[in-house]
């Protein structure tokens, strides 16, 4: 019987990641590619951490039944893409805004840059076995929410990071009676575990090195 429950945990397990890209390089961010890289991993690292954590804390001892219910399974399959977009969301503001915080580009090539890495990361992990998640809907959501961007401000704090904590809470699949409790606790953990990510992005980050990058490809296209 134990074997039994480890191997439908096992294959519950590859199927919620499936699609989520994971892989992740340690060297120098020092292009866009990299920085998209960056931002697309981490953030589908920090939606399976921060959802499944929760799920699995909440259900307690009794997570290995209900893993082996369908409709669990398609709930948090639906959960964890709604929770990749905000933290993709997130992300991607912050690590632009860091990334071109002395520089004198408009703010709006600012937002392209943000846009086209969002539109890349969701396209990368799109789990097209979800249908109850609109890929098209995120990346326009997404566009509004970088017209009131504050790219010289609260873009470049974690105050910026205000969409994931919130979405964890609201799509995992726990019953509303029970989420009433835990909305501080859930959402300062969500917040806690983006503070990690930050700090490897501030140390791995060589900005003069993405400005060389980004001016040398526009040379050569010109």
């Amino acid at each position: 019987m134990i074997g039994f429950e480890y191997s439908k945990l096992h294959d519950y397990w590859r199927l919620f990641v499936s699609g989520f890209n994971f892989r992740r390089h340690t060297g120098p961010i020092h292009d866009i590619e990299s920085i998209e890289e960056f931002v697309t991993t981490r953030s589908a690292f920090i939606a399976q951490k921060t959802l499944y954590g929760y799920v699995k804390t909440r259900m307690g001892t009794k997570y290995p039944e209900m893993f082996r219910d369908d409709n669990i399974i398609g709930s948090v399959n639906i959960a964890k893409m709604h929770v990749f977009d905000a933290c993709l969301s997130d992300l991607c503001i912050w690590a632009v805004a860091r990334a071109f915080e002395h520089d004198p580009m408009a703010d709006s090539e600012r937002a392209q840059i943000a846009l086209s890495i969002f539109k890349n990361g969701l396209q990368a992990n799109l789990d097209t076995s979800v249908d109850a998640f609109d890929p098209d809907a995120a990346v326009r959501n997404f566009e509004v929410r970088l017209t009131g961007v504050d790219w010289h401000g609260i873009a470049q704090t974690r105050d910026v990071f205000r969409e994931s904590p919130s979405r964890v809470v609201k799509w995992a699949p726990i019953a509303d009676e029970l989420k009433k409790y835990d909305v501080e606790y859930v959402e300062n953990s969500v917040k806690f575990a983006w503070a990690n990510i930050r700090r490897q992005y501030e140390k791995r980050l060589d900005r003069d090195a993405v400005r060389a990058n980004m001016a040398a490809g526009g040379a050569a296209a010109g």
